[in-house]
């Protein structure tokens, strides 16, 4: 059994976006070691760091890991390498003068090795996914993992300790994505979600036999060749005229519910398709049937109930700043719309405290609209700053890599 994740009486920092974490991580202070001996600040640096990196790592796993080896880079001067060759370098030497140059006094920045020493949990699978904002905890990228929601260069990956080479790319199920990273349901949206779990449980009708029931005329063997998406459209709108019908309808619950289940699954299969014949289908003609019945609206109210206007109405109401609104409306509404049956809030909009750990290492390529990103290269150290991200400070990290390079 897991013990208490987010303590705070105790607090370890997590790799996770969870409020109380974040709530630690402000309250973060330099560890003091006080009076205890170089052993003891050592086991107390490994404790911290390994509780942020690799927490469902098991330690032997991590140990054999582990790499004494730190990669870093140098940083070469442009200016000075066009200008010299390196001969410059032995002026002197040996006859004690000392050649300043301007490029000998520009400040050295000391490189932060110490800050490397998780690098190779890095490459790991479910950290990359924590990493990329595609999870908010590397706990749940493992279960996107094992569930199979993931793909490296096109193939399912159910391996969460799957090392990553460099250009492998990885993708996520953008659906998964959303739930990781948007803000949940409030009350209002978890019932309307339970409304409509129960009204689409109870659905287990044969199609064949409620395709037979909806359209009888369909099996006449003389009946013309028509169009597979007139023959779906046609399904679509008796299905429609059955359920509008009144209420002393010969049709019980069981078969209502199966008449709504094969209109969405015909729903679907229209939308699956390019060449999509439905008035609703594109932003263009979603905007001229709303502008049509405004205008029919307005010209209703115009006319005195005595009159009945012969021609429809042919001056828009819309001005053109209203009509793009309208239409930037509509197209939002169209990639953000409201789901009840998503497990997320609807519209979509980013969890809270999100924004505190919204950013993505160097050595990472992220493209959140297809929701995959590629592994470019291996963290590296340069002067001034490690790529590994990690909250604790070089002496800590410092003493963390002590503890397991005296270990191995």
């Amino acid at each position: 059994m897991r013990k208490k994740t987010y303590s705070l009486k105790r607090p370890k920092l997590r790799q996770s976006w969870s409020k109380y974490n974040l709530y630690n991580l402000s309250r973060a202070e330099r560890p003091s070691f006080g009076p205890r001996t170089y052993f003891q600040q050592k086991w107390s640096s490994k404790a911290l760091t390994r509780a942020y990196h690799g927490e469902a790592i098991r330690e032997k796993q991590w140990q054999r890991m582990f790499r004494r080896t730190l990669r870093s880079v140098v940083p070469m001067d442009h200016e000075y390498l066009a200008h010299n060759d390196g001969s410059e370098q032995a002026l002197g030497r040996g006859s004690g003068l000392e050649a300043l140059n301007p490029w000998q006094v520009k400040p050295v920045i000391a490189t932060p090795y110490m800050n490397m020493v998780y690098a190779p949990l890095e490459r790991r699978l479910d950290t990359a996914i924590f990493r990329a904002l595609f999870a908010s905890s590397t706990w749940q990228a493992r279960q996107f993992v094992i569930h199979g929601y993931v793909k490296v260069n096109g193939k399912k990956m159910i391996y969460p300790g799957y090392q990553l080479n460099p250009g492998d790319m990885y993708q996520v199920e953008p659906d998964r994505v959303l739930f990781a990273t948007g803000a949940p349901k409030d009350k209002l949206e978890r019932r309307d979600g339970r409304r409509l779990k129960i009204k689409t449980s109870t659905s287990s009708k044969d199609t064949t036999d409620l395709a037979d029931e909806v359209s009888p005329a369909a099996a006449e063997p003389d009946a013309e060749p028509e169009d597979p998406r007139e023959k779906l459209n046609t399904l679509l709108t008796q299905a429609k005229s059955i359920l509008s019908a009144d209420s002393s309808s010969s049709l019980s619950a069981k078969k209502k519910q199966d008449l709504r289940a094969f209109q969405q699954l015909v729903k679907r299969t229209l939308s699956r398709s390019s060449t999509s014949t439905s008035i609703t289908d594109s932003l263009d003609a979603q905007l001229l049937e709303l502008t049509s019945r405004l205008n029919l609206s307005s010209a209703s109210d115009s006319t005195s109930p005595s009159e009945s206007p012969s021609q429809p109405p042919t001056s828009s109401t819309l001005s053109a700043d209203d009509s793009q609104a309208l239409r930037a409306a509509l197209a939002e509404a169209r990639e953000n719309p409201i789901d009840p049956s998503k497990p997320y809030g609807t519209p979509w909009r980013p969890r809270d405290y999100m924004s505190a750990f919204a950013f993505i290492p160097r050595y990472l390529e992220v493209h959140h609209k297809i929701c995959s990103a590629v592994y470019v290269r291996h963290p590296v150290a340069r002067p001034g700053f490690a790529e590994v991200p990690t909250p604790y400070a070089l002496e800590v990290n410092g003493l963390a890599f002590n503890w397991y390079l005296r270990r191995r």
